[in-house]
């Protein structure tokens, strides 16, 4: 009698369980449904490894900026939270006994994104390496006078300034690419244009910082490759790599996605190039069991393709390694900030849900982790095609309350 009593307890606590589970599957379906034939959505439960929700799981769709996830994962892991990319100065000749360098300075690029002046970086990132370091560290090397010009070497990456999207050539959405990156391409700090060479308008920029100083340079800057045997005068770092991730993701900043892919490129073969760069993302992304093609680092090209299934196996495979911690801390947060501060202003989302948005003409995706109201991770990937974005976004939002929710 009292184990058929205690039986009858246990089955009596599954059902409001198990009818919980139904409404949260019959409220995905519900706002998947109005999303059409095109669209495709993956949940799981990292905290069980059970499947909450699958619909059209398995085709993949046009990513759109999700890509930054592939993006950021190769990126962490291969350069470490830590990693940074630096920028030098290197000298072609020598230093005589009066301060004078008999011969050339060259400014070679090293990939990294937030290199420009003072006041942009620190208006524009919060920290970052700056063309005033460098140049305070030229004098305390005692330089006092260059003989010769100041180069702007960007022979790390190549020269295409663009994605595919884009015929490789300058696109509105990202800005001119380049290793030696100053100011991010911009013309003026006002955002005014684009530069036209941005390795001779770096140069040009060191010049006019060394100029300040009291050391004269006695020839125009132009761009150039640093000679073999060229002797490092100054070396400034960039912000982590955690930082920079999180400061591509929380705005979407397609600039950011699209160096760092080409640096992916730089550190293993030496020279960045978007191609590379985009397959040694697809790579890693393979060897966590995420299956995806990628053509770029932003998400811009509609070749980015994965399924949300792929997209969960990648979210998932990153909640078990070391860089979890800087990889979702780079997403943003429902109703907080970056692209989801206007979004999920309400429990329990709000808070409670990070995610990478992604946005092209008909294309809408959202794809990141939810801490659930029983204290379970979810791993969701809502990837939305052949629908109208604002329409879309209102369906996600709908689908991350009720997974924030839970089955309970």
């Amino acid at each position: 009698m009292r184990r058929a009593l205690l039986t009858l307890l246990a089955l009596s606590a599954l059902v409001p369980v198990e009818a919980a589970q139904a409404d949260l599957k019959s409220s995905l379906t519900l706002q998947m449904r109005q999303a059409g034939s095109h669209s495709g959505a993956y949940v799981t439960n990292l905290s069980t490894g059970e499947q909450v929700f699958a619909w059209r799981a398995g085709v993949p769709r046009i990513l759109a900026s999700n890509a930054k996830l592939f993006t950021s994962a190769a990126a962490l892991a291969r350069f470490g939270t830590e990693g940074t990319l630096g920028t030098t100065v290197l000298g072609s000749g020598r230093l005589d006994i009066e301060g004078v360098w008999n011969g050339d300075l060259y400014l070679r690029g090293g990939g990294d994104p937030t290199f420009g002046s003072r006041r942009f970086t620190n208006r524009a990132y919060g920290e970052g390496a700056t063309v005033e370091e460098l140049a305070a560290l030229v004098d305390e090397a005692g330089v006092q006078r260059v003989a010769g010009r100041v180069y702007g070497d960007e022979a790390r990456h190549d020269s295409l300034r663009g994605g595919p999207d884009s015929g490789f050539g300058v696109s509105i959405w990202v800005g001119p690419l380049s290793a030696l990156s100053f100011n991010r391409g911009l013309a003026t700090e006002s955002g005014r244009g684009y530069q036209s060479s941005p390795p001779a308008f770096a140069a040009a920029r060191l010049d006019a910082a060394l100029e300040a100083r009291g050391i004269r340079v006695r020839l125009k800057p132009r761009a150039g490759t640093a000679p073999a045997g060229s002797t490092e005068l100054a070396s400034v770092e960039s912000p982590p790599m955690q930082t920079l991730v999180r400061l591509m993701n929380k705005p979407s900043d397609n600039f950011f996605a699209e160096i760092l892919t080409k640096d992916l490129a730089m550190q293993a073969r030496g020279l960045g190039t978007t191609t590379a760069g985009a397959r040694l993302a697809a790579g890693f992304a393979r060897r966590l069991g995420a299956r995806a093609r990628l053509v770029d680092g932003s998400g811009l090209s509609r070749g980015n393709r994965a399924s949300p299934h792929r997209v969960v196996r990648l979210l998932a495979a990153m909640s078990g390694r070391p860089e979890y911690d800087a990889f979702v801390d780079s997403l943003p947060i429902a109703g907080q900030d970056g692209t989801l501060k206007t979004r999920m202003r309400r429990y329990p989302a709000r808070w409670r849900c990070r995610g990478k948005t992604g946005t092209l003409s008909n294309v809408s995706a959202l794809s990141g982790y939810c801490e659930v109201l029983n204290g379970d991770t979810y791993a969701y990937s809502i990837l939305m095609n052949g629908v109208y974005p604002s329409g879309a976004r209102v369906l996600q939002d709908r689908m991350l309350q009720a997974i924030a929710r839970g089955a309970e």
